[in-house]
């Protein structure tokens, strides 16, 4: 039988935050453990600690860890013998790609503001847009000139980057 420190699915989601669906999800990936107590009408509770777990998944991943990386750092807090330095090494090559994603954000920022500042306003053709211009493959911008290529070149070789060990 439940404790008084249990509540149902629909008021775990409440308290941690989340929707019902995502604690299902949780359960079905192995971030929390399925409840074995049930109430008295029969449905699973879950225990505080287990909320506590739900709240601190979406904590990491509110700072950008994926649910591998969130459940990798849990297991790192359940081993009591592992250094706080393990942590903080994930932490910081979380902070690297968030880096990075800025620098691409800021790229793509910067291509846009080029290509509308090159749009002519009005009523101009189509066919002289040079946004969908730099779209368009056969564009008679030259590859370093091309905002859209330029950037997407160097969103290319910064995603390969990122893949390397």
């Amino acid at each position: 039988m439940a404790t008084d420190n249990t509540m149902t699915i629909s008021r775990a989601a409440d308290a941690a935050g989340v929707g019902v669906e995502t604690i299902r999800f949780y359960e079905r990936e192995g971030l929390i453990e399925r409840p074995r107590e049930h109430n008295a009408s029969g449905y699973r509770v879950y225990p505080d600690p287990t909320i506590r777990r739900i709240r601190t998944i979406r904590r990491a991943q509110t700072l950008g860890f994926s649910l591998r990386e969130a459940r990798e750092l849990l297991a790192l807090g359940e081993r009591k013998t592992e250094a706080c330095a393990k942590v903080r090494a994930r932490a910081s090559v979380k902070l690297d790609e968030v880096r990075n994603k800025i620098e691409r954000l800021r790229r793509i920022e910067r291509a846009l503001e080029r290509l509308i500042a090159a749009c002519p306003s009005g009523e101009a053709s189509l066919t002289d847009c040079p946004i969908l211009q730099a779209l368009d493959d056969d564009t008679p911008w030259t590859r370093a000139d091309n905002p859209v290529t330029a950037t997407s070149a160097k969103l290319s070789k910064t995603d390969e980057r990122s893949r390397l060990p």
